[in-house]
């Protein structure tokens, strides 16, 4: 049985480094083809232990943490991702940014995905936000990477109530599998009213 629970606080900063090796593990598959390390992780994830609004989402079979979803206000973003935005007329502190959804293969179609959406959901509207957000990496529909038989998750997405940001393209950098530097990657926002 797998048990999913929200973490913040102190809690949320013990849990990172087991986040770290979950996103490392999960994002090296098709569409983000991540080369992941130890320094890009703890880089990437220091706004968590910074933001006091952050959220980190657990999914749990026993002990052992088999997914995570993670969100912060969007502002805590604002250097990655606040160009992206600039079209809208939305204001980044009206978002709540609904960052990685890392999920074990094996876990994968008893209803984790949704908790992880709900109870960030949940957090942003106990912030007061009027929007959440993530965003999904854009691949070519040829791309030599992609597996036979993949499904994108727009479906689930879209049952969710979101929708496609038009024109809020952000790009954000990371080592892809058999590269040696980090390049710019193309990433498509969603967004729903809360």
């Amino acid at each position: 049985m797998i048990r999913v629970g929200r973490l913040t606080g102190d809690a949320l900063v013990r849990a990172l480094p087991e986040v770290a090796r979950l996103r490392i593990a999960v994002f090296r598959a098709f569409p983000y083809l991540y080369e992941g390390d130890a320094a890009y992780e703890e880089r990437y994830l220091q706004v968590y232990r910074e933001s006091a609004d952050a959220i980190l989402v657990g999914a749990y079979d026993g002990a052992r943490l088999v997914g995570a979803a993670t969100g912060t206000p969007m502002e805590d973003h604002a250097g990655d991702f606040g160009a992206a935005f600039a079209g809208t007329g939305i204001a980044l502190e009206r978002i709540f940014y609904c960052a990685e959804s890392v999920l074990l293969p094996e876990y994968r179609g008893q209803g984790v995905g949704h908790r992880f959406f709900d109870l960030r959901e949940a957090q942003a509207r106990a912030l007061g936000r009027d929007f959440a957000a993530f965003c999904s990496v854009i691949r070519a529909g040829d791309h030599p990477a992609r597996p036979e038989g993949y499904e994108p998750l727009d479906a689930f997405w879209r049952k969710r109530g979101y929708a496609p940001v038009e024109g809020a393209v952000a790009q954000f950098r990371w080592r892809e599998i058999g590269a040696v530097d980090e390049c710019a990657h193309d990433l498509q926002f969603w967004m729903r009213a809360l």
